[in-house]
């Protein structure tokens, strides 16, 4: 088995992402992976969008990133629920990508996110070449990685530091600056789709919560909602300002027919 570091600098050679399976066979543990990378996605990439106007980044869910030739081929590779890397094309050659090669790209991804329902004994694996710990800390080496603990609603955060993973503390409102994204990472208690839970969620450097698509549509209705209120509300004082006014000039007329009726000009 060969890691990445050891390949030679012939990298033609070696296989493509269109070469290498982009499965490994195996299936999602829990039903709340899949909305959980759908949450994390639809929230960040306006913000993506804005970091990269160019549009040089990808989004990885639970797609391989391959770091070392094996037999088989997906024994060299490790899955993240969610990871995203900066600076690369989002396609190859106008195709989707199968899987994130580091011998093909070279740049690592930003952040590593796994989902763990039980303690994670797999993601906090130190053991050399087959620990994920150890793979993302030493060879593929995401700036931050997160351990996501589903049933305890927690999340670790560490940062790679010369060459090593330090445990991220929390800020004053309980989240893990990643400061090149400038945004926060933490947990939101609530409903998405159809799910009362707690969500690994984004915020941004100020602590505002990052919407998914869902919520910014309702924030419109809401908005909209108000504004139609406010105008309903106005077209109202109007039409009572405008009933007064007529109420007074009938009065001021009946007022002059009575001065007019004594012999008094009332505009005199």
């Amino acid at each position: 088995m060969t890691s990445f570091a050891e390949l030679p600098n012939s990298a033609t050679k070696l296989p493509d992402h269109t070469q290498l399976p982009e499965s490994d066979g195996t299936f999602v543990k829990n039903f709340q992976e899949h909305p959980q990378s759908l949450l994390l996605t639809d929230s960040i990439t306006s913000k993506l969008d804005a970091l990269h106007p160019d549009a040089q980044y990808c989004i990885g869910r639970d797609s391989g990133i391959y770091w070392r030739i094996t037999e088989p081929p997906e024994r060299g590779a490790e899955s993240p629920n969610w990871f995203y890397v900066p600076n690369v094309p989002p396609t190859l050659n106008g195709t989707f990508r199968r899987s994130y090669v580091l011998w093909q790209e070279y740049i690592a991804p930003l952040i590593v996110l796994e989902f763990v329902s039980e303690s994670g004994p797999e993601e906090r694996g130190r053991t050399p070449w087959t620990g994920k710990f150890w793979i993302y800390e030493q060879v593929i080496r995401p700036a931050f990685y997160g351990i996501y603990e589903v049933t305890k609603a927690k999340v670790e955060v560490y940062h790679l530091v010369e060459r090593h993973y330090h445990l991220l503390p929390a800020n004053d409102r309980g989240h893990y600056p990643i400061t090149q994204m400038s945004v926060e990472l933490g947990i939101w208690q609530g409903q998405y789709l159809n799910l009362e839970l707690p969500w690994l969620r984004w915020w941004d450097d100020q602590g505002n919560l990052l919407l998914n698509g869902q919520e910014k549509a309702a924030l419109v209705d809401a908005r909209t909602d108000q504004a139609e209120r406010q105008l309903a509300q106005a077209e109202n004082q109007l039409e009572k300002a405008e009933t007064q006014l007529e109420q007074e000039r009938q009065r001021a007329e009946r007022l002059a027919a009575l001065l007019r009726a004594q012999g008094i000009d009332p505009d005199v």
